[in-house]
Order: C-alpha cells, then sequence, then structure tokens
C-alpha cells in the first residue's frame, strides 16, 4: 500500500514524441469526435422534436446517443488535450474516474443493446400487445435498470483494479486501460483477474445469448409474413441494431481477450481505438443511413432551416431596397 500511496500521476506511452505527429493526432481524434459528437446530437435533436418518433424504439435510441457521447469523451478528450498541451501525465483521481466512466458508459450501453433486441422481439413477434408490453413505464425502468447495472458494473471493476498496489506509474496506453494497468500491479492478480473476467464473461455471454435467441424467434416470424413489403420493413427496423452489435462486442472481447504482455504498442492502441471509437463513432451513421423516419426527420429539420436562412436573407434585401428607394426620391 506503501507504492501505491506514492503515486499521484501516471504517464501515458500511447503516441509519438514527435510534436508534429502529436500534433497530427489532435486533428485525428478531433474530427472524429466532432463527426461523433454531430451524429449523436442530430440524433437526440431528431428524437426530441418530432412527435411521430415518441415510442419505445426511438426513446431507446435517444438513450444508446446519450450513452455514446460519454462513451466516447470518456478517453478522446483526455487524447486530445495532452496532444495538444503536449504532455502525457494523467492524475491518480483522473485515471480512476477514466476507468469508472469508461466502463459505466460501456455497460450500459451493451445492457441497453440487449433491451433493443427485446423491444425489437416484441414487436416483430408480438405486435398486439406490444403497447401493453413496452409501455411508457416498462420502457423507463428498462433504461434506468441499464443505467444502474452499468453503475454497478462500473464501481465493481474500477475498485478491484485500484485496490492493489502499482510499482510503476508508466501505462503502455494512450488512456488509463484496465490490462495496462494490472500489469503494473505488485501483488500476484491471477485470482482478481480471473474473478473479474469471468464476471464480465458471464455477463456478457448471458446478454449475447439473450440478443441471438431473440433474433432467431425475429427471424422465423419475418420470414412466415407472406407480404414481401411487410418483411421488408420488419427487417429495416432490425439490420442496424444487427450492425452496431456485433461491431461493440466484438471489439471489446478482441481488446479484452488479447494478451497484452506479448502485443505490439501499436496493435494495443490499434486495438483500443476500435473499441472506444468505433461503436459511439458508427451507431449514429448506422442508425442514420438505415432508418428513413430519422433521415425524413433530419432532412425535415435542415428544410426549415434553410427557409428560415432564405426569409432571413430575403427580408434583409428588401428592408435594403426600400432604403434605399426612400433615400433616392426627392
Amino acid at each position: 500500500m506503501s507504492n501505491e500511496s506514492t503515486i499521484t500521476e501516471f504517464l501515458l506511452l500511447g503516441f509519438s514524441e514527435i510534436r508534429e505527429i502529436q500534433l497530427l493526432y489532435f486533428v485525428i481524434f478531433l474530427l472524429i469526435y466532432m463527426t461523433a459528437l454531430l451524429g449523436n446530437i442530430l440524433i437526440l435533436v431528431a428524437v426530441v422534436t418530432d412527435p411521430h418518433l415518441h415510442n419505445p424504439m426511438y426513446f431507446f435510441l435517444a438513450n444508446l446517443s446519450v450513452m455514446d457521447l460519454g462513451y466516447i469523451s470518456v478517453t478522446i478528450l483526455k487524447a486530445m488535450a495532452n496532444c495538444l498541451m503536449n504532455t502525457r501525465l494523467i492524475s491518480y483521481s483522473e485515471c480512476v474516474a477514466q476507468v469508472f466512466f469508461l466502463f459505466f458508459f460501456m455497460a450500459s450501453d451493451f445492457f441497453l443493446l440487449t433491451v433493443m433486441a427485446y423491444d425489437r422481439y416484441v414487436a416483430i413477434c408480438d405486435p398486439l400487445h406490444y403497447e401493453t408490453v413496452v409501455n411508457k413505464e416498462a420502457c423507463i425502468q428498462m433504461v434506468t435498470s441499464t443505467w444502474i447495472s452499468g453503475l454497478l458494473y462500473a464501481t465493481l471493476h474500477t475498485g478491484a483494479t485500484f485496490a492493489v498496489p502499482f510499482c510503476s506509474n508508466i501505462i503502455n496506453q494512450f488512456f488509463c486501460e484496465i490490462p495496462q494497468l494490472l500489469k503494473l500491479s505488485c501483488s500476484d492478480l491471477y485470482l482478481i483477474e480471473a474473478v473479474a473476467l469471468g464476471f464480465s464473461a458471464c455477463l456478457g455471454l448471458s446478454c449475447f445469448s439473450f440478443i441471438v435467441v431473440s433474433y432467431v424467434e425475429i427471424f422465423k416470424t419475418v420470414f412466415r409474413i407472406p407480404c414481401a413489403q411487410s418483411r421488408d420493413k420488419a427487417f429495416s427496423t432490425c439490420i442496424p441494431h444487427l450492425s452496431v452489435v456485433p461491431l461493440f462486442l466484438f471489439t471489446g472481447i478482441f481488446a479484452n481477450l488479447k494478451p497484452t504482455s506479448n502485443s505490439l504498442a501499436g496493435l494495443d492502441s490499434s486495438v483500443a481505438m476500435a473499441y472506444c471509437v468505433l461503436p459511439p463513432l458508427m451507431n449514429p451513421i448506422i442508425y442514420s443511413m438505415r432508418n428513413k423516419e430519422i433521415k425524413a426527420v433530419l432532412w425535415k429539420i435542415y428544410g426549415r432551416s434553410w427557409k428560415k436562412h432564405t426569409k432571413r436573407k430575403c427580408g434583409c434585401v428588401g428592408l435594403w431596397d426600400n432604403m434605399q428607394t426612400e433615400t433616392s426620391t426627392p
């Protein structure tokens, strides 16, 4: 515990020491972050402003966007600040907060994807009881449970990680990643790693199995629909979710199950980028590109803002013309 108390900050070694390359990383991260920020905010605006999107599926999607915003902000904002200010330091408390909030948003995200699979199952396999099963109260309870479960999951992993003493403060990553932190411990962590990994594996496998079973039943129901147009409509509501789940799950599994001791630093950073940046970046793109209702609302909002801009411009021109006419008359 004496070694742990002497460590007040960590040194992140995820990027190059060359200043020009650090600035290049900053520009890349800024573009990625602004894209994810814009995409998720547009989905939130579309869901909140349009009454036609006030239903359970889009309520879950709006919460997913909020989680994605927190998910990508936890790691990338600190990385951008370090690149811009030419530093690699992160304080002990910042590292604890980064680990906690990363697991909080990541776990909540996955739990919500599981809830969204249940929503699609009820909507397609039992449409007559959909409004009674997935009502407003049920939606609020399910979303609240995802946030609380993510909070408990993050508390467990963060507490287990920082309960041990550290013999070094050099993290071979651009953020505080748990596998890299465990390598710095002075104590034997085989038991804590096994318990944490076993718990995560059981929880992830349970959610994944539920999603798979839900979609097996969904596909059985859809293939029994005689009308091709109805089948396509049913598939269109499932394809975005089916695209997001594997992207989120497989990047996270590969990042946490790959051996860290023998892997290259560049590979560790690339894999970390994949599971920290890709899901929150791709989720709004997938949902907006594959969802006709979202696209229609966004085009409507864009059309409204363009009309207001045009009217304002025309009004200014007309006012200027009137002023010119008044000044030119004797």
